[in-house]
């Protein structure tokens, strides 16, 4: 490396001795001319964001404030009964993972829970899977599950798998609104579960949800062990730092005071007025540069350690979830976005490093190193090599190799994963999505095309229960697929109808008669 390249290299170099963190952008190829041209708008960004954590309304569709950033720093909410609803939380957290790892709180018909199943969707399972898969260890105080699908086949395997021990196990249910269809699936599947199992399903199930939900009044009624505070001024995809992640969190046996305080101490590092020493700025304007400000190219994450293998599937809710518009905040027509997707090093060597390298080029890295290879010493795998030293090679490799063909990546090293990297790293990518989604002029705290999935996937079921109507008043008949849609008045819909009768047939609720689709006919299953 010459002087002149290593020059370059320091100044494309961020680092926070404290945190254990560093960022490597040399091989962005980003001229230091771009990130001085980016100053203004990245310091409107930081002013922006310094008015979201005094408590500025965020998310305009439902006029609520964003408060995320709290969490971990309860002094920093702008009314003091904010404060006392966070510290009052964690407590309760604490106080209840006690009770249940010293038996204080006991199942029905066991000495004590040995497990916990997690109940939720996206923000309310992605965050809490991801922190119970790094942080594991045969040392947890409990074993974690999870139900974030309404998939009957994937809840029997998991009751299956518990077996015996589901009398040993706590159900967490974790719904703000308590409406979302797939977690009260979960539940309602669990909650069978546990009646077949003659065990009584709220004497081993807790509530976290928003105040006069739904699941709220179900677990008072069906008396649940106990309930935890969901605010609407978090949203699912920002909610790891509250119960929705304390609370799994505390069960299995994470430190969650050095969760948040590395959160905490992140986020003093990401509210830097300068740019140039703030990483949530840095990051957000390197995003900025790899898509021209358009989202062109797609972020591929590649951490090099097993414990962080499902970062990418985190941040995929995190990041898409935020930055995918159709509209800027003007109301102008953007359809902004940043695709992610990932694998770990170095199994992305032998699965799609070839494409990364020689096909399309619509993409930048974010390669994530973890220094510390294991809390003991390593054997030698070759002389004076460990296996360590072989992931770091292929990392290092990998960077290089794409670099050759001018993809560009960055690369962000941690000492090594515990609760408070952890903390420090999730806090990092939170602050960089809101400053990149000012950067681009969109809203990152709504979803307007959640919403929509969830009222199409409402039509579907209402037109399901329309059509299993028709066969239960016809029982005689067998019906064509355009006989039940004419006989609906939805010759529109009858693609969707094929599907409900296929999926009606396959589970033995309906009779099929004929081989092709077009000749095909449907009976009730009387």
């Amino acid at each position: 490396m010459s002087k002149a390249h290593w020059e370059r290299f320091c100044t494309s170099y961020w680092e926070e001795p404290t945190l254990g963190f560093s960022l490597d952008w040399l091989q962005m190829d980003m001229e230091p001319s771009y990130l001085e041209k980016l100053t203004r708008p990245l310091q409107a960004a930081l002013q922006e964001m310094n008015e979201l954590e005094a408590g500025a309304i965020a998310n305009a569709d439902e006029q609520r404030m964003v408060g995320h950033y709290w969490l971990r720093d309860a002094s920093l909410a702008p009314e003091p009964a904010l404060q006392q609803a966070i510290d009052d939380a964690k407590q309760h957290v604490q106080t209840f993972a006690k009770a249940i790892h010293h038996g204080d709180i006991k199942p029905e018909k066991a000495d004590s829970f040995k497990h916990f199943v997690l109940v939720g969707i996206g923000g309310s399972s992605l965050g809490p899977i991801l922190l119970h898969d790094a942080m594991r260890s045969s040392q947890d105080a409990m074993q974690g599950h999870f139900v974030d699908n309404t998939d009957p086949d994937g809840i029997d395997r998991l009751v299956q798998t518990l077996g015996d021990a589901l009398k040993e196990t706590l159900v967490l249910v974790i719904s703000k609104s308590g409406g979302t269809k797939e977690t009260r699936n979960g539940m309602l599947e669990m909650k069978h579960a546990y009646e077949q199992a003659g065990l009584d399903f709220g004497r081993h199930a807790v509530a976290v949800t928003g105040e006069g939900s739904k699941l709220e009044k179900i677990a008072e009624e069906s008396g649940m062990l106990a309930t935890f505070p969901m605010w609407d001024w978090v949203g699912g995809r920002t909610s790891l730092f509250s119960a929705v992640g304390l609370l799994p969190a505390a069960l299995q046996g994470v430190d969650i005071d050095a969760l948040l305080a590395g959160a905490a101490a992140m986020d003093v590092c990401t509210r830097r007025p300068e740019p140039r020493d703030n990483p949530a700025a840095l990051m957000a304007s390197l995003w900025y540069f790899a898509g021209e400000g358009r989202g062109l190219r797609d972020l591929v994450v590649l951490p090099y350690k097993d414990r962080l293998l499902l970062m990418s599937r985190y941040l995929q809710q995190l990041i898409m979830e935020s930055l995918g518009k159709e509209f800027d905040r003007d109301g102008r027509p953007v359809h902004q976005g940043l695709t992610v997707y990932g694998n770990k090093g170095s199994t992305d060597q032998h699965a799609f490093v070839q494409q990364l390298r020689e096909g399309p080029s619509r993409f930048f890295v974010n390669f994530i190193e973890v220094r510390k290879d294991r809390s003991g010493p390593s054997i030698d795998v070759e002389d004076g090599v460990t296996s360590g030293d072989f992931l770091l090679g292929f990392l290092m490799g990998t960077r290089e190799a794409l670099h050759q063909t001018k993809r560009a990546s960055l690369t962000l090293s941690i000492e090594e994963v515990n609760a408070h990297s952890l903390g420090a790293l999730i806090a990092l990518y939170e602050r960089t999505v809101g400053l990149y989604a000012s950067l681009i002029n969109i809203n990152a705290y709504h979803q307007p095309g959640v919403e929509a999935g969830k009222k199409a996937a409402q039509r579907f079921l209402t037109l399901q229960q329309q059509v299993v109507s028709h066969l239960k008043d016809t029982p005689e008949t067998a019906h064509s697929i355009v006989e039940i849609a004419e006989a609906l008045e939805a010759q529109e819909m009858t693609q969707a109808i094929f599907y409900i009768l296929e999926h009606l047939a396959s589970n033995q609720r309906c009779k099929r008669y004929g081989d092709a689709p077009s000749t095909r006919t449907y009976q009730h299953m009387s």
